[in-house]
């Protein structure tokens, strides 16, 4: 989140500087301070935050494909574009924003230069982990736990983390490579391997804690002020916004600090979603109407349909979406995941679907009370209980309401599986241990982006 912060916050003060550049190449000399006099850098902020908003629609503020030219450069060029489109129509329509068709023009071309250049050494650098600060990490521990740890720092590089290496107390495995580092330790050498190898932080991934647990040597390390100790399964968590349910203890979700509301808190949240979703239904309205008339047009059956699903307190509840299969598609199958291009989905289903347009009616759910703006997706009671039995946890997304969106949506594409299901789980499990407003609004913001873009319907 820093990262992202300080990324975004330098970028702003790229594209400022450019509109400046353009302003002093088109007007020349002291003349360009006068966009400061006549109050035009309002007018160039918003060009910058037009600009940015597309770097965030096309993921480039998305740390972990910062090191990916080949995925970043596309991108940039079709932000680029997004925006051009975007305020040459805001300009058009109203004219008292335009800087100057010059300045504007200039400054797309030195932006783009700019903000290149500058990404491309960002890419150098980030995929190159021997280079400039990154925080180095000693895993203790050699068992799948461990492997997992470090598997999720490699593959998230971009994130300012190199793992060192693994300790455990096994003598025959010192020198062995698990997944690329290697033990290069035993766990009664602890101290003096943090030194030797310049360690920032020790994650703790041991399974078994009942042998040579060295606690003297942790407490010892975290006391002194030098090095992080951290459990592996909060780094996990803080690395990945997802919870590993293989490296999960109760006691740990019990004494966790965050996802608490007040009283208060619960009503401010309960008067929101009615607000929302009343303005919801009104603005969409129109929307909906073209959508019903498509969905009777394309084939025999109802305009809505309504499916059982499970609520906060396990509370039965029926949910409300526009038709997009096949009326009585399951009569033989009975309930089945939907796959990809599943043939009962209709012609005008497949549409709504990929636009989220059957999903609309939902707004009627969240006004009764059913479902919030922000949760776990609400799954039907057959999987429900299928999944009770196969995954541990699964029952705990249902202590709070469920949502329009959440956070396993916009992290985790569409689920058709008990293996996506687990997945899907440790997104819900971060998502009700760390609930608040803030993670609320961001996860509103990415899902508006992919809806625009369409990504992970079925």
């Amino acid at each position: 989140m820093v990262r992202r912060a300080f990324l975004i916050a330098a970028e702003t003060t790229l594209l400022g500087l450019a509109g400046l550049l353009a302003a002093y190449v088109r007007l020349s000399g002291d003349a360009t301070w006068q966009i400061f006099h006549r109050g035009d850098w309002t007018k160039l902020m918003l060009a910058v935050v037009v600009i940015q908003l597309c770097f965030y629609l096309f993921d480039l503020y998305d740390m972990a494909r910062l090191h990916v030219l080949g995925k970043a450069l596309p991108a940039l060029a079709k932000a680029f574009l997004c925006a051009t489109v975007l305020l040459s129509v805001l300009f058009y329509a109203v004219p008292m924003l335009m800087l100057g068709r010059g300045i504007f023009l200039i400054s797309l071309v030195f932006s783009a230069v700019i903000i290149s250049a500058c990404r491309i050494l960002m890419a150098w650098y980030a995929g190159h982990p021997q280079l400039g600060i990154r925080e180095r990490i000693l895993v203790l521990g050699s068992g799948e736990q461990a492997i997992e740890v470090a598997r999720a720092t490699i593959e998230r590089r971009s994130r300012g983390f190199h793992v060192v290496g693994f300790v455990d107390d096994k003598p025959h495995l010192v020198g062995k490579s698990l997944i690329n580092p290697s033990v290069i330790g035993l766990t009664q050498d602890l101290e003096d391997l943090v030194q030797r190898h310049s360690v920032d932080r020790v994650v703790v991934a041991v399974e078994d804690r009942r042998g040579k647990f060295p606690i003297g040597d942790l407490l010892n390390l975290r006391l002194r002020g030098r090095v992080a100790v951290e459990e592996g399964a909060c780094y996990y968590e803080r690395l990945t916004g997802k919870i590993n349910t293989d490296m999960l203890r109760p006691s740990w979700l019990i004494f966790s600090q965050g996802g608490r509301y007040s009283d208060f808190e619960h009503r401010v949240r309960r008067v929101f979603n009615i607000v929302m979703s009343s303005s919801g239904i009104v603005l969409s309205l129109p929307i909906m109407l073209i959508v019903a008339i498509a969905v009777k047009l394309d084939s025999k059956g109802p305009i809505f349909y309504l499916q059982e699903r499970v609520g906060e307190n396990d509370r039965i509840f029926k949910i409300i979406k526009f038709r997009s299969m096949r009326a009585a598609a399951e009569r033989e199958s009975g309930p089945v995941w939907a796959s990809e291009s599943d043939p009962r989905v209709t012609r005008v289903g497949r549409i709504i679907r990929k636009l989220r347009l059957d999903e609309l009616p939902q707004f009627i759910n969240i006004l009764r009370g059913d479902m919030s703006f922000v949760g776990p997706r609400p799954e039907r009671p057959e999987f429900v209980e299928e999944l009770k039995v196969v995954v541990p946890y699964y029952s705990r997304r249902h202590l709070i309401k469920p949502g329009l969106t959440g956070w396993a949506q916009i992290r985790y594409p569409y689920g058709a599986s008990v293996e996506d299901a687990v997945e899907k789980l440790r997104y819900d499990l971060y998502y009700i241990k760390n609930k608040s407003w803030l993670l609320d609004a961001a996860i509103a913001f990415e899902t508006i982006k992919i809806v625009l873009f369409g990504r992970g319907a079925r």
